[in-house]
């Protein structure tokens, strides 16, 4: 149960225009798409072909608008223009920031926000000198400041600042980062939308960007989901998105974060939200800078904090931050790949091809099953990789120390995991471009605290370590009581909701298929999802 109520109304206003989202393809001539996230396929009837000429739609009637919510829901197309009419204003936006002990960064922040905003909450987390927060606040009349004497955590600020708004959106921007200018019109663009109970920006790296980890970190942050537009849906290329700058509709969210964790609230609150019927976007033309830790010991550690929050997460939301989601076929990929059998890893991913071309409809079945299962093999290698150097790395290393093949081969899977991985990233940011070594030793580094060994050996629950086939979520347990608090005070010491197929086909779709042996890479995580298409949980 999420507890947050569900939207009101999730139909489109006229005016509101789709295009295709980049990485989803097509074939029959347009009559099948494949893409989305999760990844599906999905086939057009006549008329939905004739709506989407041209690769874009626009709502102008109840079918349209059906169609067009079928698309955005399924990540296979975004919103490129709304009616100015939908969009709420500045002034229907209060900014809430939680602070402790940076008055410098607060006001920092506070002179880059816009005019004409609903308001300006600061709420103090029981800062060591408040009288410093508080100068910061005083030379902008616009801000209201709340204080706890005593730190509850900054899900607790940010709830008190919600409970304080008195507008229909809040914004939440935390004291290290800064909105550069207009982030806030694509982000409010997306609640007009009346289903869109969430939207954030892209977050990069503020300026001066300096030092090999700061090159690392403004390429390869955790907090930076990419260039593309998407759907915020579990398992799915962006499957969270951080706290550090988002927009929320404050009748979606309820009484807000999970106060009682200390880390990973954000993903906490996407997947509640995501339960409740909420859509939730994430829009990179808003750009907001974040002021990242860039000496190794503040950056490993603040890596080892954001490391204990997948145990929790695995706990109170079983099967939506799987380590690894694998079928049949591509593990035994894995494993072959591993094994050093490439020929039979080679025969598995064709006999997947095979299997598959015979259940799509398609004009070319065989071609579409060898470009689906190509790409899912990709994914596979990748996710492959991620399993040994980061999700269950003690494992790979209990293994090195015991067989010298085992040796070569983590070195090999370590080395060149990282060299691809900055070859796809290397001129993310334009400003910067980090150096291949400096890179991949960050990038071992940045694997080593957020480990799922670590977190499920903690929380004493090793089945948090499995991987999982595609099916439905097991039981939902309670996290042990006090465990997160203990691990967070030690490192500080030291839905898509889809349609039914007859509401498909009404508005324009007549089939669609998410097949288990389907696997996508999906963007950003590169993982092979059978069914669903899985994203690294970055940092939790």
């Amino acid at each position: 149960m999420s507890g947050l109520p569900a939207p009101a109304s999730t139909r489109l206003p006229a005016g509101f225009r789709v295009a295709l989202d980049r990485r989803v393809w097509t074939a029959d001539g347009g009559a099948v798409l494949v893409g989305g996230a999760p990844p599906r396929m999905l086939r057009l009837a006549p008329a939905a072909q004739t709506l989407l000429a041209g690769g874009a739609c626009t709502v102008t009637d109840a079918t349209s608008a059906a169609f067009v919510r079928t698309l955005v829901d399924a990540g296979i197309a975004h919103p490129v223009e709304v009616p100015d009419a939908a969009v709420p204003a500045a002034s229907d936006v209060t900014v809430v920031v939680p602070v402790k002990d940076r008055p410098d960064g607060l006001r920092r922040l506070l002179a880059a926000l816009p005019a004409g905003l609903g308001g300006v909450v600061v709420v103090d987390d029981g800062s060591a000198d408040a009288a410093a927060v508080e100068k910061a606040v005083t030379a902008d009349g616009r801000v209201r400041l709340l204080r706890h004497p005593v730190a509850r955590g900054p899900a607790a600020a940010r709830n008190a600042g919600l409970a304080a708004a008195g507008t229909p959106l809040v914004a939440f921007l935390d004291s290290d980062v800064v909105p550069e200018p207009g982030w806030l019109g694509p982000l409010l663009a997306c609640f007009a939308d009346p289903a869109v109970g969430l939207a954030a920006p892209r977050i990069v790296a503020l300026p001066p960007i300096e030092g090999w980890l700061g090159r690392y970190e403004a390429v390869r942050s955790s907090l930076d989901l990419g260039p593309d537009p998407a759907p915020v849906v579990p398992r799915s290329r962006v499957a969270y998105v951080p706290s550090a700058a988002m927009v929320v509709r404050r009748d979606a969210v309820g009484p807000g974060f999970a106060a009682e964790l200390r880390v990973a609230e954000d993903v906490d609150l996407v997947l509640r939200m995501h339960a409740a019927g909420w859509r939730l976007r994430y829009e990179p033309a808003s750009r907001v800078a974040h002021d990242h830790r860039t000496t190794l010991p503040a950056w490993w550690l603040r890596k080892a904090y954001y490391g204990t929050g997948a145990a929790p997460l695995a706990l109170r939301h079983p099967g939506s931050v799987p380590p690894l989601v694998l079928n049949g076929w591509s593990a035994a990929v894995g494993a072959l790949l591993l094994a050093g059998r490439p020929l039979g890893a080679l025969l598995v991913a064709a006999g997947a091809a095979a299997r598959l071309s015979r259940t799509l409809r398609v004009d070319r079945p065989g071609a579409t099953a060898v470009r689906i299962v190509a790409l899912g093999t990709a994914g596979t290698v990748a996710q492959t990789a991620d399993a040994v150097t980061r999700h269950y790395w003690p494992l790979a290393l209990l293994a090195c120390l015991c067989s010298r093949r085992a040796r070569r081969t983590v070195a090999a899977v370590a080395l060149a995991e990282g060299v691809v991985d900055w070859w796809r990233r290397r001129d993310r940011d334009p400003r910067v471009r980090p150096a291949p070594a400096g890179y991949v030793l960050a990038r071992r580094l940045d694997d080593a605290p957020t480990a799922r060994g670590c977190g499920g050996a903690r929380s004493g629950t090793g089945r948090r370590l499995r991987c999982v086939p595609p099916g439905p979520a097991a039981r939902g347990e309670t996290v042990p009581p006090g465990w997160t608090e203990r691990v967070i005070d030690r490192l500080r010491e030291g839905r898509a909701c889809g349609l039914s197929r007859p509401d498909l086909r009404r508005c324009g779709v007549d089939n669609s298929v998410t097949h288990r042996s389907m696997t996508v890479v999906s963007g950003d995580c590169r993982r092979t999802v059978p069914g669903a298409c899985t994203a690294r949980s970055s940092g939790v």
